[in-house]
């Protein structure tokens, strides 16, 4: 794909780049959909298992439901896109991923400078002290439900409907974009907030937004430039023509 000079120049000359990512770069690695295909789960909506009083109802169910996602999504790998993402932390001052999702990609690429704002499929916390665990076995038939040391209840730590970003990811996301010279948005609708709202707030603070989509979105308009095609493709040719 031949890029624009002034994609590359505005780039090179970038301090602080960053990303805001989407179900998109995930689907390139054949992250599964929301909800399972088959069996059990197409008797329900996400929205009946992904909240808090659902957990509460019947923590053995969703636990069961989580699982099985974990299994599918620990049985998936970063693509080309993600990797070049991680590429870009060692050839900028200031690189940060935000994304909105939970597969923990990214992490298994290797990008450290990140902020996963609807949390991460693979960690989980106590309801009762907030003791996070990153290291829960699983397994798709759950007995009895995950407890910590404390004796409360344990749940993926996942923004789930009805609750809200962490204030101190959005903080950081918030403060990042007022000073981002370049944002990648890629694979993402821009129809879920606040993430939709993100590009617009780096370009009123000067930023150059590309975005990288197999079509043009809901927030196509306020682009500087739309590369359409799969970020596995474009983003690892984009940092060749950087290293250059």
């Amino acid at each position: 794909m031949e890029f624009s000079n002034e994609l590359l120049s505005r780039l090179k000359s970038s301090k602080n780049v960053g990303s805001v990512c989407g179900a998109g770069i995930s689907q390139e690695s054949g992250v599964p959909t929301f909800r399972g295909e088959e069996g059990l789960w197409k008797k329900y909506k996400p929205e009946e298992l992904a909240n808090f009083d659902a957990f509460i109802r019947n923590p053995e169910l969703v636990w069961e439901w989580y699982n099985y996602r974990k299994k599918l999504i620990s049985e998936v790998e970063p693509n080309p896109g993600h990797y070049a993402l991680s590429e870009m932390e060692n050839l900028f001052d200031n690189f940060l991923i935000i994304t909105q999702n939970v597969d923990n990609l990214h992490r298994k690429a290797g990008s450290k400078n990140l902020v996963e704002i609807h949390g991460n499929i693979m960690s989980s916390k106590c309801i009762k002290c907030n003791r996070r665990y990153n290291d829960l076995p699983f397994h798709e038939n759950v007995i009895s439900v995950p407890k910590c040391e404390c004796g409360g209840i344990i749940r993926p730590e996942v923004v789930w409907f009805g609750e809200l970003i962490p204030e101190d990811l959005l903080r950081r996301c918030y403060e990042f974009l007022k000073e981002c010279q370049f944002l990648f948005v890629i694979g993402t609708s821009g129809y879920v907030h606040p993430a939709a709202s993100f590009p617009l707030i780096a370009k009123e603070n000067g930023a150059y937004l590309v975005e990288i989509n197999s079509e043009e979105t809901n927030i196509s308009y306020m682009m500087d430039e739309i590369l359409l095609g799969t970020s596995g493709k474009i983003l690892p040719e984009i940092v060749g023509k950087i290293k250059n």
